[in-house]
């Protein structure tokens, strides 16, 4: 929410501000950091029952709900503009007809858990009641609604309030919580104003530390900078929180891919914020990635340490519970920039080899120490490392899936006639759809080699099999950024930067390299 501190009467701030702080948190809950959708990015209070509904059966049919997005979070806006005659908040009956327990019911039948929005203040940041003076009486009211999460903000709030007031305001929510015997993961959000890092692994299960993002990459950034930093605060049961995902919000791909890659590795929630309903494959791509996901819920629960930083080139390592590191290579300047680290920096024990495997392209590759890559502007190259271990993508047959369509790179019909077209087509596993990059840099199914057609490499050549040469047009290579480049060029899905150019069919050509996901690639 786009927040302004609203001021208190003395007499009222008072009231809320009487008890002293209760003992440290120990509710069991978010052992690892809470994933879901949160209604407020997209929709700030444009928000209804059949919106809700709509997101949370998406979430199920995508596979949302299995990769771990299990929270569904109303945020600012669901209730009336007073308490009704008994003191209690309600919903807004035009917005939530069927009222919040049967949305919470609707929510559960899923599989999924129900979050709800409040202030620690006397009013929320678009003015609707708050909480303060009232906490146990509103903790009790979400219990009975089967609320599993609360967001809990910070307008309405005294004036000239320091730390130890703010402690009181959350801890007092925070007993209400827990004596109302549900399971309620509490995520704090006062902006970061007075250090949370400091105090609040004792009062919530996860902090805001920054004010609100917004859609664009300065704020990521800005936002990234001023979080990287506290990983000391971060453990099981208690995580910073550099506010929701951007992801699908407009931004470009590679930015997306970022800020994701670099919110999994500080340990971060991962609450989607766009209109699901409408997400790109792409998007999907992004937020369905399981390796990725299995670094920000790793149980060992550290954040990231930024291990170098120089130039807008950072290097993040974030250790992980089977003794792997994850390498997060980040480039924050407007070209592509080379990024590098070794083992030993990332913490890593001393080996004679290690295995790189990037999570995003899934490539295999083995370093004895150098971890190194060139990354694209506004973007992040992220690396499972193992110690004592090798293994390389070379050799081995992959089906080679795009983000922008979900669909495999495909020898058309399976045909085995030199100069067939090389496509796009559903996945299936099938012969035509096995890819080995060769030690010799070919890329190789079924005997023949993929062809940039007509034997030149330049933009708008059709992709096509040809008997093996070890000619030019022959060569291809992966990329660490998930492009599959040639002479300079990279593999394209034809008219793939729009829906209707991802169908079965589009034929692949070389076209001049964009980082857009249409030209981004990972070995399956």
């Amino acid at each position: 929410m786009r927040r302004v501190l609203a001021v208190l009467a003395t007499a009222v701030a008072a009231v809320g501000l009487a008890s002293p702080p209760a003992d440290a948190l120990e509710n069991g809950l978010a052992r690892t950091p809470p994933m879901g959708w949160n209604t407020w990015n997209t929709f700030e209070c444009n928000i209804n029952e059949t919106l809700v509904k709509q997101t949370t059966d998406l979430m199920v049919s995508s596979g949302m709900r299995d990769r771990g997005y299990t929270y569904v979070n109303l945020d600012d806006c669901w209730m009336t503009r007073s308490r009704d005659s008994a003191g209690n908040l309600a919903a807004d009956s035009a917005k939530f007809p069927s009222g919040l327990k049967a949305l919470g019911d609707y929510i559960h039948a899923r599989g999924m858990k129900f979050g709800i929005y409040e202030s620690a203040g006397t009013e929320t940041c678009q003015h609707y009641p708050g909480s303060l003076g009232h906490e146990q009486a509103d903790a009790n009211l979400f219990a009975s609604w089967g609320v599993d999460y609360l967001k809990y903000d910070n307008c309405g709030s005294p004036a000239g309030e320091n730390q130890q007031g703010y402690i009181r305001r959350y801890s007092a929510m925070r007993d209400a919580l827990k004596a109302t015997g549900r399971p309620i993961a509490y995520s704090i959000c006062e902006w970061g104003n007075f250090s949370p890092s400091t105090w609040a692994p004792d009062v919530g299960n996860l902090w805001r530390t920054t004010g609100d993002i917004t859609n664009n990459w300065g704020s990521i950034d800005s936002i990234y900078h001023q979080n990287v930093g506290l990983a000391a605060a971060a453990k099981p049961g208690a995580w910073n929180d550099p506010d929701m995902l951007e992801v699908g919000d407009g931004m470009d791909f590679q930015e997306d891919r970022a800020h994701f890659t670099l919110w999994a590795a500080m340990a971060a929630p991962l609450i989607a914020g766009a209109d699901l309903r409408s997400a790109s494959v792409a998007t999907f791509s992004t937020y369905l990635n399981g390796d990725v996901i299995a670094v920000d819920q790793d149980p060992l629960g550290k954040q990231a340490t930024r291990i170098s930083s120089s130039g807008g080139l950072d290097v993040l390592a974030k250790p992980l519970q089977n003794g792997d590191v994850a390498v997060v290579l980040f480039n924050e300047n407007s070209t592509t920039k080379t990024v590098s680290t070794t083992a030993a920096a990332a913490g890593l024990p001393a080996a004679p080899s290690y295995r790189l495997t990037n999570l995003w392209s899934k490539e295999l590759t083995t370093s004895t120490g150098t971890i190194s890559a060139a990354v694209p502007s506004h973007s992040t190259v992220i690396y499972r490392v193992k110690a004592n271990s090798s293994g390389t993508s070379v050799g081995t047959a992959h089906p080679i899936q795009g983000a922008s369509s979900s669909r495999c790179i495909d020898v058309n019909g399976g045909s085995a006639t030199p100069g067939t077209k090389v496509d796009i087509w559903d996945c299936d596993g099938g012969g035509n759809q096995a890819w080995t990059f060769t030690s010799a840099g070919e890329l190789r199914s079924g005997g023949l080699c993929l062809d940039a057609g007509g034997g030149t490499s330049a933009a708008g050549t059709k992709l096509v099999t040809w008997t093996c040469h070890g000619g030019a047009n022959q060569k291809f290579q992966l990329a660490a950024d998930g492009s599959i480049t040639q002479a300079g060029l990279c593999i394209d899905v034809t008219g793939g930067d729009k829906p209707a150019g991802n169908v079965n069919g589009v034929q692949l050509e070389l076209w001049n390299c964009n980082d857009d996901a249409n030209q981004n690639w990972q070995l399956r």
